[in-house]
């Protein structure tokens, strides 16, 4: 059994992990300035719905600089949820127990409670961007796959990514904005 309890305390910050960024850090302070939250999202968790956000991560991934950045501004400004990442390339044993399939896919979101018990987990990518991903990865060439990925997030602004989490994480919605 994980003890979450410490790997909370080892994790970093997300303004830490921005901050030791080598290969994207632009990316990830940009998408972090222009995200903005949608006024579905519940902007205080009471204590039974408070949220520990244990990210798996590295700075080079993509659909992590497309979804971390929003999941960090909602912790910023939302009483009961707090975000910290783990590097995934130094927690090997953790990233092993969330693999897609047979690969090490991030971002993996771990949802925990504020005993450090984990609640639910998600990743790597919005469930509609993954189905579309491995359908079509065998397919279409990769310098035409990722253009598609980068515009599919940029329509979507995170409002799936949120949703998936908030659900993963056992965080009531409204139930008009669950949908």
């Amino acid at each position: 059994m994980l003890d979450f309890a410490q790997l909370w305390s080892e994790a970093i910050a997300y303004d830490d992990f921005v901050a030791a960024s080598a290969q994207h850090k632009g990316l990830w302070e940009g998408l972090y300035r222009l995200a903005r939250l949608p006024t579905w999202l519940p902007r205080r968790l009471e204590d039974g719905h408070a949220r520990r956000l244990l990210v798996l991560a590295e700075d080079w991934c993509g659909d992590a600089s497309n979804t971390i950045p929003i999941l960090a501004k909602w912790a910023d400004t939302a009483s009961g949820v707090e975000l910290r990442i783990l590097r995934r390339d130094d927690y090997p044993d953790i990233m092993n127990r969330y693999l897609t399939g047979q690969s090490r896919s991030i971002p993996i979101v771990i949802a925990l409670d504020t005993a450090f018990r984990e609640v639910g987990h998600w990743g790597p990518r919005p469930g509609e961007l993954q189905a579309w991903v491995m359908a079509n990865r065998g397919v279409v060439p990769k310098p035409e796959l990722y253009p598609k990925v980068r515009r599919w997030y940029a329509h979507d602004r995170g409002e799936t990514t949120l949703r998936e989490v908030a659900a993963a994480a056992g965080i009531p919605l409204a139930a008009s904005d669950a949908a």
